[in-house]
């Protein structure tokens, strides 16, 4: 009996899973192939905000691993979801990150503004490249403005070719520190709603999370009460899990993805 075969949906992380910067990570088109292949479901969650669910469909695609965008859950998204149903119809938000950030938030309903003189109910940071310190400046005004401050993910760091590069919560961490608090929400994982969204998209009954992170693919596994599966392409190392408290615990640790079509590894 192979690992998956234990499961109706298997949910993957995107970044030190299946792609790495601009490329694949190494045997994941392969692997996801082999999955197709045999007919089984699968899901993609990402934190990371820059890209819509389209656009990270069509980025699979064209390294070689098939995906459609209702396959796709991104804390963009759910963030811009969570905040159309909390808010009144078109209410002023403002966003900070990328494009795709902001195209969410108008999908959604909302009146995406310019800065904090535009009187935004809500403000919403999400990773961007091009995120400036004029950008924080007017988060930090909203915010102490009143503004509730959302955040779609704290991930510390994200993989690229280089190494691990400032992620969207060393952001979030400056602006933490120039307004002395936290933010109001945080939607990404280690929240559950990604995993939860994925799978009840699916019907799926028991889902496994695949995950290089015990700090947010593995907690948020564990919040939403599924099994994971911690692979060593990307952030944590074999050693971290080994000492892993029970609320960032992974069910199995594999060097790669491989280890799907395995007979499942010791717990």
């Amino acid at each position: 009996m192979a690992l998956v075969d234990g499961y109706d949906l298997v949910i993957f992380d995107l970044d030190g899973v299946v792609i790495e910067g601009a490329a694949a990570v190494p045997g994941a088109p392969a692997a996801l192939g082999r999955l197709r292949a045999a007919g089984r479901a699968v899901a993609f969650a990402t934190n990371n905000a820059s890209r819509r669910p389209a656009d990270v469909a069509a980025l699979l695609t064209g390294l070689g691993v098939a995906a459609a965008a209702a396959e796709v859950q991104t804390s963009a998204r759910a963030a811009a979801q969570r905040l159309a149903a909390d808010l009144p119809a078109a209410a002023p938000v403002l966003a900070v990150g990328a494009p795709g950030l902001r195209a969410e938030l108008a999908d959604a309903g909302l009146t995406v503004v310019a800065g904090a003189a535009d009187g935004p109910v809500a403000v919403v940071q999400g990773y961007g490249p091009q995120v400036g310190w004029a950008d924080l400046a007017e988060a930090c005004v909203a915010v102490r403005a009143g503004a509730r401050w959302v955040a779609t993910n704290t991930d510390r760091t994200l993989p690229s070719e280089r190494g691990p590069l400032p992620g969207n919560g060393a952001l979030v961490a400056a602006l933490a520190t120039a307004l002395g608090r936290q933010p109001d929400l945080v939607v990404g994982k280690p929240a559950p709603e990604l995993f939860q969204a994925a799978a009840r998209r699916a019907g799926a009954r028991r889902a496994l999370v695949v995950g290089d992170r015990l700090d947010t693919d593995i907690a948020g596994a564990v919040r939403a009460g599924m099994d994971s599966l911690l692979v060593l392409t990307g952030v944590s190392t074999r050693r971290e899990a080994a000492q892993a408290q029970p609320a960032c615990r992974p069910t199995f640790v594999a060097p790669d993805l491989d280890a799907l079509f395995d007979a499942p590894p010791v717990p």
